[in-house]
């Protein structure tokens, strides 16, 4: 007689996680039998609520969703018991589960994290990798306990991070490490033959929540802080500065860039950070606190994306803030 299943509840809400969830649900090692995701949100110009992701993934597959304002409200947490999971997985719900959700599964929970913890642990592990220059990024699977990101390691998959990344590609190959990581990983976890390994305590840092205004273009930082940080926070919030201007200074967004190297001269030294060096068809070498870098498309208030030749032609810009 063989014994039953593993009886799995799926915890995820954007994009990422329904990559997981797809993955997962297609195994017959194990049963997904409901999936808990945060609730619909207005999104759009009209502000319809909107399902997230991994609701219509899991609609999609005749999936049971939850999605409770706080998956900690008693009246949940009494129903979830109620299934008697063995397993939660978890890859970015978006709410701290407490110790009345993680001690539910006798197998506990298992978080899918984008980062190699215990580096960026954390909301944006994705966007503060490439926006600090590391090297490399990957997926820890660690069981999880009350604290951040700080239960012990199960698995661990490793990527470089390319000079092409930005947080986009970044995410999605992320999201499919992990899906894949995940599949390989549950069947050792199950049997017992994987079992957890505390985080090591050197290497901590924390990847907090990103800000509109982290996409503030300061031009006093160096060109390659600014560079890595653009394609860290794209799409969201992406990089803008302003264009000094009357009434009123107007917004640009930037949408691409790239470092840029201007002579070095005395001249260029003097230069204070914002002044555009150069303004052609290039694109708009603009001086740093350290070094150049060169705006290649943007996008005027009010306007669509453009080349930076497109721009010139309706713009005689000296100086960005």
């Amino acid at each position: 007689m063989t014994s039953a299943k593993p009886r799995l509840i799926f915890w995820g809400t954007p994009e990422l996680a329904r990559t997981v969830l797809g993955a997962i649900a297609e195994s017959s090692a194990w049963e997904v039998v409901g999936v808990v995701a945060q609730p619909d949100r207005p999104a759009g110009r009209n502000l319809q609520l909107q399902p997230p992701p991994v609701k219509l993934e899991a609609l999609g597959r005749g999936i049971p969703v939850w999605q409770p304002v706080k998956a900690r409200d008693p009246s949940f947490v009494a129903e979830l018991a109620a299934v008697g999971a063995d397993l939660f997985v978890v890859a970015a719900y978006g709410q701290i589960l407490p110790q009345s959700i993680l001690s539910l599964p006798r197998f506990g929970c298992l978080n899918i994290h984008t980062s190699l913890l215990p580096r960026w642990r954390g909301a944006a592990p994705i966007q503060w990798a490439i926006a600090t220059g590391d090297k490399e990024t990957g997926v820890t699977i660690m069981k999880m306990d009350p604290g951040m990101d700080t239960g012990p390691i199960v698995s661990v998959v490793r990527t470089p991070i390319y000079p092409s990344d930005t947080g986009a590609t970044l995410h999605d190959r992320l999201g499919v490490m992990g899906a894949e990581l995940i599949c390989v990983t549950l069947p050792q976890y199950l049997s017992g033959s994987l079992p957890p390994i505390p985080q090591p305590p050197d290497g901590v840092t924390h990847a907090r929540k990103i800000v509109k205004e982290d996409g503030r273009m300061d031009w006093s930082l160096p060109a390659a802080v600014l560079e890595a940080r653009l394609r860290a926070f794209t799409p969201w919030p992406g990089g803008f500065c302003f264009l000094p201007s009357e009434p009123k200074a107007s917004l640009i967004k930037i949408h691409a860039a790239h470092l840029g190297f201007d002579g070095g001269t005395a001249a260029t030294e003097l230069s204070p950070p914002g002044t555009i060096l150069r303004a052609d068809r290039r694109g708009l070498a603009i001086q740093c606190g350290e070094g150049v870098l060169v705006v290649t498309e943007l996008q005027p208030e009010g306007g669509k994306r453009m080349t930076a030749e497109q721009f010139l032609a309706g713009h005689r810009p000296q100086f960005m803030k």
